[in-house]
C-alpha cells in the first residue's frame, strides 16, 4: 500500500493495531522526548511520582535554555533539581550555553523516522529531517518516558506541494508567513502538513526547520519534509551520516487534502499585531518608527539566518533609535559564524549579541518600551508575548530585520541592498559543523544513577494532583473569556513569571495576571467555578501551567467554541474537563459570575453531551464533550498522573 511520510513513520510506531483514521485514537512507541527549563519541573515531578527507576525511551534530553536570566535564587534552584533528577533517572542534560532545545535536538540527537514528543509546541522543528515530531504538554512527555504508548488523535494529512525557489532577500520565513495567511492560527488544528515537490528539494534543513518550528502557530500537530540528500547532507555535516534513512513519499500515495505554493512568486512578509497569521506584504506595513529589532530564537537563528543577516548590516549601522539584539540556536552554530567573520560583522555594526537562549522569545529580557514597535524573527507576537501588553510585535525575516535595523522602520534586504541583493544567495550552510558536545552530560549507569541525590530548592513545591468529577456540580463562571486566549494570557511569560513555574501556589496567584488581574483572588474565593471561552482557546504555548494553575484555583471545567490542541490536552490531563457549546450562540447567553448547575455529571458524560442548567438566568444549554474513550478514562480517574499510575500497575501485573 502507497504511503506518505506520516503514515509511513506512525505506521512503524504504533503500539496497537491501526487503520489510522483521521479522527480516532492511535497508541504510539515514542523513541525520543525533550523538555526544557520552564516547563520541565513539572515533567520530572511526575514522572518521580510513577515509581520507576529509569526512563524507558530511546533517549531523553532536558535542556536549560529558555530562562537563564538569573533573577534571584527561583531559576538556579529549578537548574540544579533538573540536573540532578536527570542524573538519578537517566536524561541526558544539555547545559546552559548549548543552545535552544529545537536547534541542538535536531544536530546532536534527532534522526529520519523517529517519533519524538517534546514539552515545547515548536517541537515539529525537528521535521525538518524527517522525523515526526510532536509538541505535548509535560504531562504527556512523563508518560512518554515510562514507556507507556502515547494517545495521538490521527491527524488528516495535508500535502503541500512546494515549486520553484526562493528569491535573494526572501527566506523560509515568508513560506510560513504565507501559510499561516492561507490557513489560519487554527486552521491546521487536527492536521499534518507534509511539504514535499521540487520546491522542498531546494530547501535546507534549517530552511526547512524554520517552517516545521511555526507550522505550530497554524494549530498543526506537525509538520515534516522527506529524508532526503538535502537531510544526509545535514547528517554528514553533524558527522552523523550513518544515522539517516531515506524516508519518501511512495509514488501515488494519498492525501487528505492538498494545497501548493510556488517559492518563487513570495516576497517579503510580515505577521502584523497581535496574531502570527496577521500577514501582508512587508512593502504594505506602515512605515511606523521602530524601536527595537530582535534577531534570533529556535526559528529563525541558524547559520544561514545569521550570516545573512550580517551581510545586510555589513559596513552600515544600526540606527540611533534602534535597539537590535541578536541570539544564536545553538554554540555550534555560534562558533562557525565566529571564524567565518559574521560576529564581527554584527558587532561592527552596533548589534548586541546576547546569550544562547530563548530569552527574548518568551519576554525574558528585551521587553519593548511603553507603546513601543518590536521587529522580531520569533514566532508568536501575541498581545504581551514579549512582556509589555501595550507593545506591537511585528514578525519579519532575520534579511528584513536586519534591514529595518538599519531604516529605523520597516525595510526589506533588497530596499537596503538593491541590486547586490543577490549576494544573499550565495550563503551556504557549512558543510561541517564543529563538533564538541562536552556541554551534554551524558546519562550514567543505572546503578550508579539510583545514588545520585536529587537536590530541591525551596521554590520547587509538589505537583498538584486534582480530584476526580462529583456527579453534582454548581459553581459560578469565574472568567468569561473571548476569542483566541493565548496561554501567555493565562500565564504570563517574563524571567520574573517563568521563574516561579515550580511552585503552582505561587504561580497560581497571577494566572491571567495580564487578561484579567483579578481572575486569581475571584476564583480562589468562588471555591469551585467554570471558565467560558471564544474560539481557538487556549492557543501558543505547551505551557501546561495554563491548566494547573486555573485547576490549583478550583475551576473544574472550560466552556468554549474551540479549545487549541494542545492546551486541550493539558487540561485532560490535570483533569479540567473541556467541553464545547453544541450551540455556540449560547455563550452570548451567558455572563462572568453565573451559576451554572450539572446534575449527573458522570451519567452524562458517557453520552459526550452534557445539560448545564444557567441557575442565574434560568435556562438551559448544552455542551459536548469531544473526548474518546481513553480520553474519557483519563478524566474518570482525575488526570493523567492517576490513570498512569494505573496503566503501570496493570502493565507489571
Amino acid at each position: 500500500m502507497a504511503m506518505n511520510i506520516t503514515k509511513k513513520i506512525l505506521s512503524t510506531h504504533l503500539a496497537k493495531p491501526s487503520d489510522m483514521v483521521p479522527g480516532q485514537d492511535i497508541f504510539l512507541k515514542v523513541d525520543q522526548t525533550l523538555t526544557h527549563d520552564i516547563n520541565a519541573v513539572m515533567t520530572y515531578l511526575a514522572f518521580e511520582q510513577v515509581g520507576l527507576d529509569r526512563i524507558r525511551t530511546e533517549c531523553s534530553v532536558s535542556y536549560l535554555d529558555h530562562n537563564l536570566l538569573y533573577l534571584d535564587n527561583k531559576t538556579p534552584d529549578d537548574h540544579i533539581y533538573l540536573q540532578s533528577v536527570a542524573k538519578r533517572y537517566g536524561v541526558h542534560v544539555s547545559r546552559p550555553g548549548n543552545g535552544i532545545c529545537h536547534a541542538v535536538h535536531v544536530a546532536r540527537f534527532g534522526a529520519p523516522g523517529k517519533l519524538s514528543m517534546g514539552g515545547d509546541s515548536h517541537t515539529p522543528h525537528g521535521g525538518s529531517i524527517g522525523m515526526l515530531c510532536i509538541g505535548v504538554g509535560g504531562m504527556d512527555v512523563a508518560t512518554a518516558m515510562t514507556g507507556v504508548p502515547m494517545r495521538l488523535t490521527m491527524p488528516k494529512v495535508v500535502k503541500v506541494n512546494l515549486t520553484g525557489h526562493l528569491k535573494p532577500g526572501c527566506n523560509a520565513k515568508e513560506v510560513i508567513l504565507e501559510m499561516l495567511r492561507r490557513v489560519g492560527i487554527k486552521g491546521g488544528l487536527g492536521k499534518v502538513f507534509e511539504y514535499v515537490g521540487p520546491g522542498a528539494r531546494t530547501l535546507t534543513v534549517s530552511e526547512r526547520a524554520t517552517i516545521t518550528n511555526m507550522g505550530a502557530e497554524m494549530g498543526a500537530t506537525t509538520s515534516i519534509f522527506p529524508a532526503d540528500e538535502r537531510v544526509r547532507e545535514f547528517m554528514r555535516s553533524q558527522g552523523r551520516e550513518n544515522e539517516f534513512v531515506e524516508i519518501l513519499p511512495d509514488e501515488g500515495c494519498d492525501y487528505d487534502e492538498e494545497m501548493e505554493v510556488d517559492l518563487s512568486s513570495l516576497e517579503p512578509l510580515c505577521a502584523c499585531p497581535h496574531q502570527p497569521d496577521n500577514v501582508i506584504p512587508l512593502k504594505d506595513v506602515e512605515k511606523k518608527k521602530v524601536q527595537q529589532v530582535f534577531i534570533g530564537s529556535c526559528t529563525n537563528a541558524s547559520y544561514s539566518d545569521i550570516a545573512k543577516a550580517a551581510l545586510v548590516l555589513q559596513g552600515r549601522h544600526v540606527n540611533e533609535d534602534v535597539s537590535c539584539t541578536c541570539a544564536i540556536s545553538s554554540k555550534q552554530i555560534y562558533t562557525q559564524l565566529m571564524r567565518d567573520g559574521y560576529i564581527e560583522m554584527l558587532l561592527n555594526a552596533g548589534v548586541r549579541m546576547l546569550e544562547l537562549a530563548c530569552g527574548p522569545c518568551c519576554a525574558i529580557g528585551q521587553s519593548p518600551a511603553t507603546k513601543g514597535v518590536a521587529v522580531r524573527t520569533t514566532n508568536r507576537n501575541f498581545k504581551g508575548r514579549a512582556g509589555n501588553p501595550t507593545a506591537e510585535i511585528y514578525l519579519v525575516s532575520p534579511e528584513s530585520a536586519a534591514a529595518t535595523a538599519i531604516m529605523g522602520t520597516f525595510a526589506s534586504a533588497e530596499d537596503i541592498l538593491g541590486a547586490d541583493v543577490a549576494k544573499l544567495a550565495e550563503i551556504h550552510e557549512p558543510q561541517e559543523f564543529p563538533i564538541d558536545d562536552s556541554m551534554i552530560i551524558k546519562p550514567l549507569p543505572e546503578e550508579e544513577a539510583k545514588k545520585v541525590e536529587i537536590v530541591r530548592g525551596p521554590n520547587i513545591q509538589p505537583l498538584p494532583i486534582p480530584d476526580a468529577p462529583e456527579n453534582y456540580l454548581k459553581a459560578q463562571i469565574s472568567l468569561k473569556a473571548g476569542d483566541n486566549v493565548s496561554t501567555d494570557d493565562i500565564t504570563p511569560a517574563s524571567a520574573e513569571f517563568s521563574s516561579m513555574r515550580s511552585n503552582i501556589p505561587l504561580m497560581s496567584q497571577y494566572c491571567y495576571h495580564r487578561y484579567d488581574p483579578t481572575f486569581a483572588a475571584r476564583a480562589k474565593e468562588m471555591g469551585k467555578s467554570f471558565i467560558i471561552g471564544g474560539e481557538n482557546y487556549g492557543q501558543g504555548s505547551s505551557r501546561e501551567h495554563a491548566a494547573i494553575n486555573p485547576m490549583y484555583l478550583g475551576v473544574k471545567a472550560v466552556i468554549a467554541k474551540n479549545i487549541a490542541r494542545i492546551h486541550r490536552g493539558n487540561l485532560i490531563n490535570h483533569g479540567v474537563i473541556p467541553m464545547l457549546f453544541a450551540d455556540p450562540a449560547d455563550y452570548d447567553k451567558l455572563d462572568q459570575e453565573d451559576e451554572l448547575e450539572i446534575n449527573g455529571l458522570l451519567d452524562q458524560m458517557p453520552s459526550r453531551v452534557i445539560e448545564i442548567k444557567d441557575v442565574t438566568k434560568d435556562f438551559t444549554f448544552k455542551a459536548k464533550l469531544d473526548l474518546s474513550d481513553s480520553e474519557l478514562e483519563v478524566i474518570m480517574a482525575g488526570g493523567q498522573l492517576r490513570h498512569l499510575q494505573k496503566q503501570l500497575k496493570e502493565m507489571e501485573q
